[in-house]
C-alpha cells in the first residue's frame, strides 16, 4: 500500500484545489500529506474553513424544520471539517516543529480564530434551536450518548456567555481575543528563552561526574553550534536534567539550574511576568462576566472536583503527608553534605546531585547503571507489547509515510481480530523547533460520520536522550514513564468507540482524562513487562532479577520531593485561579506569598514556576493542574483490580477498554469509573503508591 499523497481534485469553498487540505487527505488511512504541505497552504485553508464553517452554521440556523437532535445538534457536531482538519496539523507543528514565520502566523490566525468561536457559541438562533431540543420532552428517549452531546452544546453556549447583553458579548469577545494572543506570546517567549541560553565548557575537569552518554550528547551539541572542542548543556530536560544529577561542579549545577528556573523571568524581551498578570485579571473579568466569582470557579463546573474546595481539598491532604517526606528528606541530604566534608547549606541545585548519591548509596543503585537496558525503541515495543497482552491489539511500523521531521516514526493499529483500528505518529527527540514536555495530540478523532465510522490518527511528542556516539537513544526511568503515559493517553484516542466527535476519545473532563494516561504508568516497570523489553543495548540481556529487585525498592525513593514540588505547583495554579480582584502585585510577589503561606522550604523549587508554566498560561490546564493527583485517585485504585486479578487479567483489561478507553465522554466519568470497579475509588491507594502510608 502507498502511502504517497496524491494532488487534490476537488476543494472545498473558496480553497483552491491545489491545497492539500482542500478536501479529506487523499492518502490511505486519511494522514496528513506532509510532503505537500507547505506554511503557505495554511493561512487560506484557515480562512477558507471559517468560511465553510459559517456557512454550515447558517444552514442550521436557517433550516425551516423544527429543532431536531439531528438537523441541530449532529449537525453542529458533524460541522467544521476542512477548520478542523487545518487545526489539528497546524497546531501540531506550532507545538513540535515551528518556526518564526509559523509563529507570526499563529499570532496572525489567532483572533481571527476565536472570533469565528465566539460567532457560533454567541450565536442566539444557533443557541435556540440547541435550547428547542434541550427542553423537548422527547430528548428523554435519546441515548445516554446522545444526551451528553447535548448537554455539552448546551452548556458550551450558556459558558460562552449566550445569556449576557450585547454590550457584555462585545466586552466578551475583545477578552477571549486578548487572551488567545496573550497565551500565543506566552508559548513563543518560553520557547525563545528556553533556545536562548546555552552552558559552554571549555574544561574538560568541568564536567567531572557526568557520564560518559551525557559528555557525548554535549559535545555533539557543541558541533551543531560550531563549538568544536567544547560542551554544550542546553535547558531542554534531557540536558539539564542529567547534569543536575550528576556533575561534581556545583557553580555550574547552579548557573544551570538558576537559568532553568528562571525562564520567562529576566526581565528582558521574552519576560513573561506582563503577560501572566493581564492574563489572569482577563480570567477573572470574564469568570465574572458570567457570573462567576473566579476563574476556578467557572472552569471547575464541568470537570468532577466541581469547584476549587474540592480540588483545595485534595490538594492539602497529600500536603500533609508531603512536606514532612520532603523535610526529612533535605535532612537526610544535610548529613550526606555534612558527612561529605561540604561546608555549606543545601540549595535547590544540589537536590537532585545529593539525592543521587543518597540513592546510591542506600540502595546499590545509579540510574546510569539502568540506562542501557532502557533503548527508547525498545521501550515503546514494550508499551505496544503490554497493550497487546492487556486489549489483544498490536502495532506495525509504516517507513513510506510522509512525515514532518525524519526522526518521526508512524505506526499502524491493528485489534485482536485483525481489524485496522488507527495511526500513531511517535516524535521523541529534543530540537529547537520543539516545545519541552511530553503530549499527545490528534490528526483526525474517532466518530461515526455521516453513517462511516472514523479511525483515529493520533501523535505522541516528547523530549528524550538523544542517541549518543556509537548507543542508541537511551532512556532514564522518568522518561520510560512518560513514554507509557503518553502512550496511555494514546490508548484513549486509539480504542475510543463513540459516535460523535463532541464526546469521543480524550474529550473527557480535564482531571479524567488523565487516568489512561497515569495507569499505564504502572505497567513499565513490573516486573513481568521489564523483562518484555528491558535488554541491554549492546548484549540483549534481560534486565537481571537484581536490578529489578533495586527498582521496586526505589520506587518511593525521593517522594517527598517529588510530591511537594507537584502539589506546589498545583495549589500555585489554584491561587492564581481563584483572585477575586484584580491582581496588582508582582508576579513574583505573588507566587513567592502562595508557596511561603503554604510552607514551602527554599531547599525545593516548585515544579514550574508561574513565568514557564505552560500548562496553565499556554495550556488548557488553568485551574487544573490539580487533575494530575485528582486522577491518580483513579489510577492507583484502578490498578489495584490489575494487582487483585493479574495484571494482565483478560476480564479486568476487557472492563477497562469497554468502561473507560472507549467510552470517551459518553457518560459520567464517575459513572463509568464504578461501572469497571464496582466501587468509588480510595484515596489511600495514591498515599501507598507513594510510599506515604503502608
Amino acid at each position: 500500500m502507498s502511502y504517497s499523497a496524491c494532488k487534490q481534485n476537488v476543494k472545498s469553498g473558496s480553497l483552491d484545489s491545489s491545497n492539500p487540505f482542500a478536501a479529506e487527505f487523499n492518502t490511505p488511512r486519511n494522514l496528513p500529506p506532509f510532503d505537500l504541505i507547505k506554511t503557505e497552504h495554511y493561512k487560506p485553508a484557515f480562512l477558507s474553513g471559517i468560511e465553510d464553517n459559517t456557512a454550515e452554521i447558517a444552514a442550521i440556523t436557517n433550516n425551516s424544520e423544527a429543532p431536531t437532535f439531528e438537523n441541530t445538534v449532529v449537525a453542529l457536531d458533524e460541522s467544521g471539517r476542512l477548520l478542523n482538519r487545518v487545526s489539528a496539523v497546524f497546531f501540531a507543528m506550532t507545538s513540535a516543529n515551528t518556526d518564526s514565520v509559523l509563529q507570526a502566523l499563529e499570532a496572525e490566525l489567532s483572533p481571527l480564530l476565536t472570533t469565528h468561536s465566539d460567532n457560533i457559541y454567541l450565536n442566539e438562533q444557533l443557541f435556540a434551536r440547541i435550547k428547542a431540543v434541550y427542553d423537548d420532552p422527547a430528548s428523554k428517549d435519546l441515548t445516554v450518548e446522545q444526551k451528553r452531546l447535548l448537554e455539552k452544546y448546551y452548556k458550551d453556549f450558556v459558558r460562552s456567555g449566550i445569556a449576557l447583553e450585547a454590550s457584555q458579548k462585545e466586552r466578551l469577545r475583545e477578552i477571549n481575543k486578548e487572551l488567545g494572543l496573550l497565551s500565543v506570546s506566552f508559548g513563543e517567549n518560553l520557547l525563545a528563552e528556553t533556545n536562548d541560553f546555552q552552558l559552554i565548557i571549555d574544561n574538560e575537569n568541568d564536567l567531572s561526574g557526568l557520564p560518559a552518554n551525557v559528555i557525548d550528547a554535549a559535545s555533539r551539541q557543541a558541533t551543531k553550534k560550531g563549538l568544536d572542542g567544547k560542551w554544550v548543556f542546553t535547558l531542554h530536560k534531557p540536558s539539564w536534567e542529567p547534569f543536575l544529577k550528576y556533575a561534581d561542579n556545583r557553580e555550574l549545577r547552579e548557573k544551570l539550574y538558576k537559568a532553568m528556573y528562571n525562564r520567562g523571568n529576566n526581565g528582558n524581551s521574552h519576560d513573561n511576568k506582563d503577560v501572566i498578570k493581564k492574563i489572569v485579571n482577563l480570567r477573572l473579568e470574564r469568570a465574572n462576566l458570567l457570573g462567576y466569582k473566579t476563574h476556578a470557579d467557572y472552569k471547575l463546573e464541568e470537570t468532577m472536583a466541581k469547584t476549587p474546595e474540592n480540588a483545595l481539598k485534595l490538594l492539602t491532604d497529600i500536603w500533609k503527608y508531603a512536606l514532612p517526606q520532603a523535610i526529612k528528606e533535605k535532612s537526610e541530604l544535610q548529613e550526606l553534605i555534612d558527612k561529605e566534608g561540604g561546608k555549606f547549606k543545601l540549595q535547590s541545585w544540589d537536590w537532585w546531585y545529593y539525592a543521587e548519591k543518597l540513592r546510591e548509596a542506600k540502595y546499590d543503585l545509579n540510574e546510569e547503571e539502568l540506562r542501557p537496558y532502557f533503548v527508547l525503541d525498545n521501550v515503546r515495543n514494550g508499551a505496544f507489547e503490554a497493550a497487546n497482552k492487556l486489549y489483544g491489539i498490536s502495532f506495525k511500523e509504516i517507513d513510506n509515510v510522509p512525515v514532518y521531521q525524519k526522526d518521526v516514526k508512524v505506526f499502524e493499529g491493528y485489534d485482536f481480530d485483525g481489524a485496522y483500528i488507527g495511526v500513531i505518529y511517535v516524535d521523541y527527540f529534543p530540537r529547537p523547533e520543539k516545545r519541552n514536555g511530553a503530549w499527545m495530540g490528534s490528526y483526525t478523532k474517532q466518530m461515526v460520520y455521516q453513517g462511516k465510522f472514523v479511525h483515529p490518527v493520533v501523535y505522541n511528542v516528547g523530549n528524550f536522550a538523544l542517541p549518543a556516539g556509537d548507543a542508541p537513544s537511551l532512556l532514564n526511568l522518568d522518561q520510560t514513564e512518560t513514554l507509557f503515559h503518553e502512550f496511555g493517553h494514546a490508548l484513549h484516542g486509539l480504542l475510543s468507540r463513540c459516535n460523535y466527535r463532541g464526546v469521543s476519545g480524550t474529550n473527557v473532563y480535564r482531571d479524567f482524562v488523565e487516568l489512561p494516561s497515569q495507569i499505564n504508568e504502572h505497567w513499565a516497570f513490573h516486573p513481568e513487562v521489564l523483562k518484555m523489553y528491558a535488554k541491554h543495548y549492546k548484549t540483549g540481556e534481560v534486565i537481571p532479577d537484581v536490578l529489578i529487585e533495586k527498582i521496586k525498592k526505589t520506587a518511593t525513593f525521593n517522594q517527598g520531593f517529588t510530591t511537594t514540588e507537584l502539589v506546589a505547583a498545583a495549589i500555585l495554579d489554584m491561587k492564581w485561579h481563584t483572585i477575586e480582584s484584580p491582581l496588582t502585585v508582582d508576579v513574583n510577589t505573588f507566587e513567592n506569598d502562595v508557596l511561603n503561606e503554604i510552607g514551602m522550604i527554599p531547599e525545593i523549587i516548585v515544579r514550574y514556576k508561574s513565568p514557564y508554566f505552560a500548562h496553565i498560561f499556554d495550556g488548557g490546564y488553568s485551574a487544573g493542574y490539580y487533575s494530575y493527583l485528582w486522577s491518580e485517585v483513579l489510577d492507583t485504585d484502578a490498578f489495584q483490580s490489575f494487582e487483585e486479578n493479574g495484571i494482565f487479567d483478560p476480564a479486568t483489561a476487557k472492563s477497562f477498554r469497554e468502561n473507560i478507553l472507549s467510552k470517551g465522554a459518553s457518560d459520567d466519568p464517575m459513572t463509568l469509573y464504578r461501572r469497571f470497579r464496582g466501587a468509588d475509588p480510595n484515596p489511600d491507594y495514591l498515599l501507598k503508591n507513594r510510599g506515604f502510608i503502608k
